[in-house]
């Protein structure tokens, strides 16, 4: 018997699946997708083949000429005839029934859809068809909607332009033809865009309708309970079911001997023993090949965290690619030869997929936590920590592997419900035992806790696993077996399944973060070739590199931690066309109540704001820079015309943003009103130092480069906001004082009239000299400075006759209230070196560094009749009282010298 390509016959009945389902059903989507773009054309390019398309007799329908019985104008000049109107008036009955004709054909199609949804016994594929469907159709009426505001605008525009219908008097018989045409073009535009309108609300509809229906399913074949493990009425229907059951297994294997006898050709069977020994060959040898290719060598103690991610990425890819295509190659050989029935296909893809998922955990594991390396581990685990994690994460993987090839057999032979419930359940009871076992050992060792005097509080944990991942463990492991216990097995299984695909998933994003951060974030940060290129190239500086670094690193943050997010929910019944789907409406715009939020526009009008800051800070900048430099006007002024300029910038930036969101200025008026009262109450000292602010860039008392005293505070104005003022004191630190002090304050400016100002020194000179000559020279070092002002001429003050010295007091007044303080100074040394050149101001001396003291001489009789009274007696006084003189007469020798 030879082997033709054709397939032969399979003895079950049953039809072959197709290699390639994904292929043919992109190819019908094409097809689909090449079909509905006609409802997407302009409705002003829509009916261009209209005219061509139509009868010759046709042309009889229209208006030939606008001739009138009564109107006395002969017939001349036919060529001045107004084609724009007429062709106008003949055209739009076709664009508009072109529209109306997709708009019928998407009504139909979504009432087509909505009365399938009213059949009961919908499957999940048949519900996401119904959403696909519906959301193409209203996909393309939406953006029809959008294409119809422009003609709306304009045909609004044009009936604009003739104003409203007089009441008292009649239009000429143009004005009213014109009118009557231009108002049923907006009718019927208007008309068409509101049935498109009605038909994206049905569309959305329907789609809401099926993520509500399957939700509802999810949900109800999730939490549906089935008879439970611990009741014997599961186990007595499964020892009924067992021969049945032995019949349909036997069957099987009989179909494969029969197939084998068939199609079990010399060449059919060298390509299956192919397909067996490559796929041997592969698993085998990547024991062998991911080794050697992950370059993990074992004498490094310290290798960088750059060697050590390439290295998890090289065994994770040479242990799992090698194996995912060993058992391609026995499941493509199996479908390829016809030597395996077609129900028992999904068998044989369980087993080569379950292999595989084996080796992708066993790579994982390797890449990630390296147990036989510890010098080479990504993650920071113990090395006992990595050993039990491994094993946990393989056993799990096994046992999971044998259910679910258990559960292929089961459905392919047609088991009973029972035994695929007891299949089911028996496989989530086992896999929260060896989860069980796993938690049990990466608890603390009780030699440890006996070896702590007192209460025993842990420094640190011995599993490398931390207690939140315990407990959520501990929790699994409960939920798991006792849903198993009690019937709920298929949420036992889809709890075991979500656990598995969310630590793959996190372990992966993990790695992934791990990766951005080391080859985008240290790449552009640390001073790699990269990174100098860079700079040398561009002109960035470091610190330029380092924040585009940080921000790339934190954008592939949330573009991962987005996709884990979408990957983990996914099996939860969201997939990606609801993303898209809400994403799209919340960026596109959602109804709240009766408001309408566009996130597409939020971002426009915030963009149209900082673009429009943007040009408002460049006008700033060449005003303050380059034009008001140029011009006579003082620094006072040209702060204020440049503040004022960025100000109206602003208002205009955020009026604009304003106009396209569509906040018209009675709607502004709303919320300004409502928002008085919190201003009234919160926000008052704001207001209050804007308008203070406004107040001093209008008036000017106080300006940008003025001498002011605030207080205790005494500077230069620096800056002027709206909300306070800047004050750079002498001493280099700066003063923010709210402007609402500024204006209700009181403030002393130096410089509000004129620069000049007044400095005083005070000046003693001895008593007994003369005071007429000693002002002449106080004021001839004055006159004699430069930045003395001759007028007014510097004065002298005689303020005070004292005991010892006469005090006199200089006035002068300078150019510059600036140059105060040089010109005191100045002053000061020239008067001390004119008078005490002349003797006015003596040395220092004993006379003004000794005070006498008179009237003790009582005192001092008293003392001696004390010291009398104890004994003393005067011969031994005089003796004192020489030694007495002596001290006195030393003390004053040493008060001269302190003195001198």
């Amino acid at each position: 018997m030879t082997c033709t390509p054709a397939r032969t016959p399979r003895p079950d009945g049953g039809a072959r699946p197709s290699r390639l389902p994904a292929f043919f059903t992109a190819l019908m989507l094409g097809f689909s997708m090449a079909a509905l773009p006609a409802f997407a054309q302009d409705p002003a390019q829509a009916p261009a083949q209209a005219p061509a398309q139509a009868p010759a007799g046709k042309a009889a329908d229209t208006k030939p000429a606008d001739t009138k019985p009564t109107d006395a104008k002969p017939a001349a000049k036919p060529t001045e005839a107004k084609p724009t109107p007429a062709q106008a008036q003949a055209d739009l009955p076709e664009q508009y029934k072109a529209v109306r004709a997709k708009l019928d054909a998407a009504k139909a199609e979504l009432d087509a859809r909505e009365k399938q949804l009213g059949h009961t016994d919908l499957t999940v594929t048949d519900l996401t068809a119904i959403r696909d469907s519906a959301a193409t159709v209203t996909d393309e009426i939406r953006g029809l909607v959008t294409r119809l505001d422009a003609p709306l605008e304009a045909a609004r525009e044009r009936l604009t332009q003739l104003g409203p219908k007089p009441k008292d008097t009649q239009e000429s018989p143009e004005v009213a033809e014109q009118r009557a045409e231009r108002e049923a073009a907006v009718t019927r535009i208007d008309e068409t865009q509101r049935l498109a309108r009605s038909l994206v609300v049905q569309g959305d509809q329907i789609v809401d309708r099926v993520s509500n229906r399957r939700r509802e399913s999810f949900t109800r074949d999730l939490f549906q309970r089935s008879q439970p493990l611990i009741g014997p009425g599961l186990w007595a229907k499964v020892m009924a079911d067992i021969p049945r059951d032995t019949r349909a297994l036997q069957s099987a294997v009989s179909d494969i001997g029969l197939l084998f006898g068939r199609n079990g050709s010399i060449g059919n069977l060298l390509f299956l023993g192919l397909a067996f020994g490559i796929s041997v060959a592969l698993y085998f040898g990547r024991r062998n090949i991911a080794p050697r290719g992950a370059r993990r060598d074992a004498g490094k103690t310290e290798p960088s965290r750059r060697a050590r991610l390439l290295a998890a990425w090289r065994v994770i890819l040479l242990g799992t690619v090698p194996a995912v295509a060993g058992s391609y190659a026995v499941y493509y050989a199996l479908d390829a030869t016809n030597l395996l029935p077609s129900r028992l296909l999904p068998v044989a893809a369980a087993i080569s997929g379950g292999l595989a998922f084996i080796a992708f955990v066993e790579a994982l594991c390797d890449g990630l936590l390296s147990p036989e390396k510890p010098a080479w581990r990504p993650a920071p685990v113990g090395d006992a920590a990595a050993t039990r994690l491994t094993r946990l994460a393989v056993g799990i993987a096994t046992v999971v592997t044998v259910v679910k090839s258990v559960e292929a057999l089961n459905s392919g032979i047609s088991a009973a419900l029972p035994i695929s419930i007891a299949t089911r359940g028996l496989g989530a009871v086992a896999t929260a035992l060896i989860l069980a076992i796993g938690l049990h050992r990466f608890a603390d060792t009780e030699q440890e806790e006996e070896a702590c005097f007192g209460p025993y509080v842990p420094t640190k944990t011995t599993t490398g696993i931390g207690g939140p991942a315990r407990l959520l463990g501990w929790a699994a492991v409960g939920v798991i077996g006792l849903g198993a216990l009690v019937g709920y097995v298929a949420f036992a299984t889809f709890l075991i399944d979500q656990l598995i695909w969310a630590a793959c998933i996190l372990v992966l994003l993990y790695l992934l973060v791990q990766s951005v951060d080391i080859f985008v974030g240290k790449a552009l940060s640390d001073e790699t070739r990269l990174a100098t290129t860079l700079q040398a190239n561009t002109g960035l500086r470091k610190r330029s590199l380092n924040q585009i670094s940080v921000l790339a690193t934190g954008a592939a943050r949330v573009v991962l931690f987005l996709a884990a997010a979408v990957l983990v929910l996914a099996p939860w019944g969201l997939d990606s066309t609801d993303i898209v789907s809400s994403v799209r409406q919340a960026f596109f715009g959602f109804k709240v109540g009766d408001v309408t939020i566009s996130l597409s526009s939020i971002v426009l009008g915030i963009g149209i704001l900082v673009v429009g800051v943007f040009i408002t800070k460049g006008i700033q900048r060449w005003l303050e820079n380059t034009y008001l430099p140029a011009t006579d006007l003082d620094a006072g002024l040209r702060n204020s015309i440049t503040t004022v300029a960025g100000y109206c910038g602003f208002l205009l930036a955020l009026a604009l943003a304003f106009s396209y969101l569509g906040l018209s200025l009675e709607k502004l008026t709303l919320v300004a009103g409502a928002l008085s009262v919190g201003i009234g109450f919160g926000l008052q000292s704001i207001v209050n130092n804007f308008v203070s602010g406004l107040l001093l860039l209008w008036e000017r008392p106080i300006r940008v480069g003025d001498q002011v005293v605030i207080g205790d505070s005494e500077g230069i104005v620096k800056r002027i906001s709206v909300r306070s003022t800047e004050i750079q004191t002498f001493d280099r630190s700066a003063v923010i004082v709210p402007n609402s002090n500024l204006i209700s304050g009181v403030v002393k400016n130096r410089v509000r009239g004129d620069r000049s100002g007044r400095v005083s020194i005070t000046v003693s000179v001895l008593r007994n000299q003369d005071p007429v000559r000693a002002a002449e020279m106080i004021t001839s070092c004055a006159t004699a400075h430069p930045d003395v002002l001759k007028e007014p001429v510097p004065r002298v003050v005689f303020k005070k006759i004292g005991d010892p010295f006469l005090e006199f007091e200089l006035l002068v007044w300078i150019t510059d209230v600036s140059l105060g303080q040089k010109v005191l100074t100045d002053l000061n040394f020239s008067v001390f070196s004119t008078l005490s050149g002349a003797g006015f101001i003596p040395p220092l001396g004993p006379g003004s560094s000794i005070v006498t003291v008179q009237g003790l001489d009582t005192m001092q009789s008293a003392m001696g009749e004390i010291a009398s009274r104890f004994g003393l007696t005067a011969p031994a006084a005089a003796p004192a009282a020489e030694a007495g003189e002596g001290a006195r007469t030393q003390r004053d020798r040493g008060l001269r010298s302190a003195g001198g």
